[in-house]
């Protein structure tokens, strides 16, 4: 079974900002404590990798990715890239787009890709070479084109900002091939990235998250509370 955790990074609820996870790994933020470090570690039930983007600790903000690939932004260091291709064993590839935040243009699980309509041309071809997603489209979700910020998706499920259509989610079940609900996280917030981050081992959730949010999560994602 899957397991659900309410966290936080320095105090910070906004933990999809920080971290970025898949069924292999998951990146941390170079100055995360050991308590921290455990706990996701143990919730995701994958090895930790502590590294920074341009010197920051907003890596789930930068980074897309899925179980094949990582996409990082051309303002990542050279030793933090190194970090990145000497710690996973995944494809890591530099995107020179002006969208450094790919995490937040691009929705992305092991079938398919949802990319911010102005950032398409761009990161198309290189989310195909690198993440060999079957599908890749462009698109606006519930008014947002920072699609990757208002949803969060893995090879079970995805969960969505609360202003999605019954059209919407028909349309992101069937691209991703995986089902989509609505939901928020953080007492009400509809970016769900911001405040989850997961795979399909385990869930963390920003621990403003409520009980009923957690609920609802949990029956996205098929997951139990421990």
């Amino acid at each position: 079974m899957v397991i659900i955790e309410r966290t936080n990074y320095k105090g910070n609820p906004n933990i999809g900002v920080f971290v970025f996870a898949t069924d292999k790994f998951v990146l941390i933020p170079s100055d995360s404590d050991e308590k921290f470090s455990k706990l996701v570690s143990k919730t995701l039930q994958v090895p930790v990798i502590r590294v920074s983007i341009a010197d920051t600790s907003l890596l789930g903000i930068f980074i897309a990715g899925n179980n094949r690939g990582v996409l990082v932004p051309h303002i990542v260091k050279d030793w933090e890239f190194r970090i990145l291709k000497n710690s996973i064993d995944v494809n890591v590839e530099v995107v020179k787009t002006r969208f450094t935040a790919l995490g937040n243009v691009c929705l992305v699980n092991d079938k398919a890709a949802l990319i911010h309509p102005e950032a398409y041309e761009e990161l198309k071809k290189v989310v195909v070479d690198v993440l060999a997603v079957e599908t890749v489209e462009k698109g606006i979700i519930a008014g947002f084109p920072t699609v990757g910020s208002i949803a969060f998706v893995n090879n079970i499920a995805g969960l969505v900002h609360p202003d999605a259509n019954e059209n919407e989610l028909e349309y992101l079940s069937n691209t991703f091939q995986v089902p989509f609900d609505i939901g928020t996280v953080n007492f009400g917030v509809g970016f769900i990235k911001s405040g989850l981050v997961g795979n399909t081992k385990g869930i963390l959730v920003g621990d403003r998250t409520t009980g009923p949010e957690i609920l609802r999560i949990s029956k996205v994602f098929r997951v139990v509370t421990s």
